[in-house]
């Protein structure tokens, strides 16, 4: 295994690439992360898959892409063919856990076709999509999946916080005058403190569970996903977390009129959502984003404290610690909430990677595309484990980090899929099979592909910024048609082989000829 014995991947959940001081923040000091990023190698130009919960970490999970892995938006269960880094490292007698958030839905109709029971090990470890459940909680459904409480939900109870539903009650809501519960759905009360102190907050209570998990692990090699649900909403942040941040403090909204004019439909439809029309009003932008950078703040200092613990355990010397984001938060920009779509500010995540056996990389920085199915394929290359090429579409981040300057890939795409949004679909008259979209981005150009609608185009050298959508523009035609046919290109080549290796496949007809089936001969 050489230097690499133990595996941290870190995910925070909705954390924009940009939030980050060592990305740029001028106001938002995240010191231990970016202390990471002085240790291993910081990638400025990485993109997720898809901006949405379920689909982004899928295809982190599987180093597939969504077309391919076919779990195309939250709660879409993922086939029970689909393998994933516990998968992989397991039979190599890696443990894989998870501490936190995956998001992964279990294929029932699946197992019930193979006659699998979903409580055996078996079922387990199907359902968890390959990790082990040691503390999985993936938030808003605080009694997780039917008749499986959380840990994190009993632990609140354990500590005088009862209610049926202590996650939203305590833990990501408020308190006004005689009691009343101010709920975190709500974000007119982001600015107060959530009904527990931060020790007993989500982000605490998920730091030592990752701790308890690797002081238990002795010398025995263990891959952790340890996965925050924060800063994604209820924007509830913990005191002092919830007022250490003002409307100074934020970053100016980045949108321009100019952007309404012949709207692309898609966004058309989706500023129409609520969380879109409120956070275009900028006194909740200014209510609601320091609450956001707090809670970025207090997982950044809950992470010093691991490292700190990683320190004194002598694991910085044998363990590959990889942090990143499944998705940003619009807050705002271009006249939208939430994510879903292609924008930078969503689409691009932080990625810092911190590989025990590179010292020549530390503190250095990456302008190479890179995608979130990079990332199992680097972790079987830490354990020398070979990657089977008829199924991963990532490839392994050590030469980068390693070798140096390598050449990678010439453009990055992300997908989205709108049709669980009948807001935006049911007005466009778009059928359920007709919602699908497509993300190329290269290092000048992003362009966007949507089913029957037009395309969008953006020049980031000179609109970094993406507020001139150049979709309609004639003496553009030319690029998007080249675009398209990449795009072409893109989806005649994803991996279908996946119960079959290449080299099976290569050595067919003479294994054929080898069992004397010999077809037409005279």
């Amino acid at each position: 295994m050489g230097k690499v014995k133990n595996i941290l991947f870190i995910m925070c959940d909705q954390l924009r690439w940009d939030y980050l001081s060592c990305y740029g923040h001028p106001t938002l000091d995240t010191p231990h992360i970016d202390a990471l990023a002085r240790r291993g190698v910081r990638f400025t130009n990485a993109y997720v898959q898809a901006s949405v919960c379920g689909p982004s970490r899928m295809s982190y999970y599987t180093g597939r892409y969504v077309v391919s892995h076919g779990a195309v938006w939250n709660f879409v269960p993922l086939r029970l063919s689909e393998w994933t880094i516990g998968d992989y490292l397991r039979p190599h007698g890696v443990r894989t856990a998870v501490v936190g958030k995956t998001h992964v839905i279990p294929d029932l109709e699946g197992m019930r076709r193979a006659g699998i029971d979903p409580g055996s090990p078996q079922g387990i470890a199907l359902a968890q999509s390959g990790f082990e459940p040691f503390d999985r909680d993936d938030g808003v459904h605080p009694d997780g999946l039917p008749g499986k409480a959380t840990r994190y939900a009993e632990y609140l109870r354990g500590h005088g916080y009862q209610a049926e539903n202590p996650w939203h009650d305590y833990a990501n809501s408020a308190e006004g005058r005689d009691g009343i519960i101010l709920s975190g759905w709500n974000m007119r009360w982001a600015r107060m403190p959530a009904r527990v102190p931060e020790r007993h907050s989500e982000t605490a209570y998920t730091t030592r569970r990752a701790m308890e998990f690797i002081e238990q692990q002795g010398s025995d090699p263990w891959c952790l996903h340890l996965s925050y649900i924060k800063p994604h909403w209820p924007y509830v942040a913990p005191a002092p977390y919830n007022d250490l941040y003002s409307e100074a403090d934020i970053l100016p909204v980045n949108c321009d009129p100019s952007e309404r004019i012949n709207e692309h439909p898609v966004l058309g439809g989706f500023r129409r959502a609520t969380c879109s029309r409120n956070f275009s009003r900028p006194d909740v932008r200014a209510h609601v984003i320091p609450t956001y950078m707090g809670l970025v703040k207090q997982v950044d200092d809950r992470l010093g404290e691991l490292f700190a613990f990683l320190e004194r355990k002598g694991r910085w010397a044998d363990t590959l610690v990889i942090f990143a984001s499944d998705h940003g938060d619009y807050l705002g920009d271009h006249y939208l909430g939430e994510k879903e779509l292609f924008h930078d500010t969503v689409c691009k995540v932080p990625l810092i990677v911190y590989d025990p056996a590179a010292s020549s990389s530390r503190g250095t920085t990456n302008g190479q595309l890179i995608e979130a199915i990079d990332i199992l394929p680097t972790v079987l290359d830490a354990y020398g484990i070979e990657a089977p090429s008829h199924k991963l579409e990532g490839r392994s981040l050590l030469p980068l980090i390693r070798g140096g300057g390598a050449a990678w890939r010439e453009y990055a795409i992300s997908e989205a899929d709108y049709s669980f949004r009948s807001f935006v679909r049911e007005p466009l008259l778009r059928s359920v099979d007709g919602c699908r979209s497509y993300m190329l981005r290269t290092q000048r150009w992003k362009y966007i592909y949507y089913d029957g609608l037009r395309p969008q185009l953006f020049d980031l050298e000179n609109d970094p910024d993406e507020l001139v959508d150049l979709g309609l523009e004639g003496e553009h035609a030319p690029l998007r048609r080249d675009f398209e046919e990449t795009l072409f290109d893109w989806l005649r080549h994803r991996k279908i082989h996946t119960t079959i290796s290449d080299a099976a496949i290569a050595g067919w007809t003479a294994a054929e000829r080898d069992q004397g089936i010999v077809i037409g001969e005279w």
